[in-house]
């Protein structure tokens, strides 16, 4: 089992940019697929952001490719979502997924474990 804790959400201006970071408990980090959502008032929670176990694959939505780098550091368990050139229609609230055996990477349900969501405000 693991626990996930986001933060570095807030307000920034259209173009700004927010690293969020989301640190993992337990000793096995390292063997758990690890994703980035979103979800906006009134919407369905959508993928933003995966990485795989070592960190040397990622995948993004279209929406975010060339805007959104994921990393992980699996000495700190963490992994981070660099969010550059932020636009309004990014504004979420931004959760991290976990899971150790991945189906579907883009999908809610092949997680098992979720964060509480930090909040990301981008104003116009």
């Amino acid at each position: 089992q693991v626990q996930l804790v986001e933060s570095g959400g807030g307000l920034v201006q259209a173009g700004g940019s927010l690293r969020l970071s989301c640190a993992a408990s337990g000793r096995t980090f390292s063997s758990y697929s690890m994703g980035w959502f979103r979800q906006a008032p009134g919407k369905e929670r959508e993928f933003v952001a995966a990485i795989t176990k070592s960190g040397g694959s990622t995948y993004y939505a279209d929406s975010v490719k060339g805007r959104f780098t994921i990393s992980r550091d699996n000495a700190k368990n963490t992994v981070y979502l660099q969010m550059n050139s932020l636009k309004p229609e990014d504004t979420a609230v931004y959760y991290c997924a976990a899971d150790k055996n991945i189906f579907a990477r883009n999908r809610p349900g092949s997680y098992d474990y979720w964060g509480q969501g930090t909040q990301v405000t981008v104003s116009s």
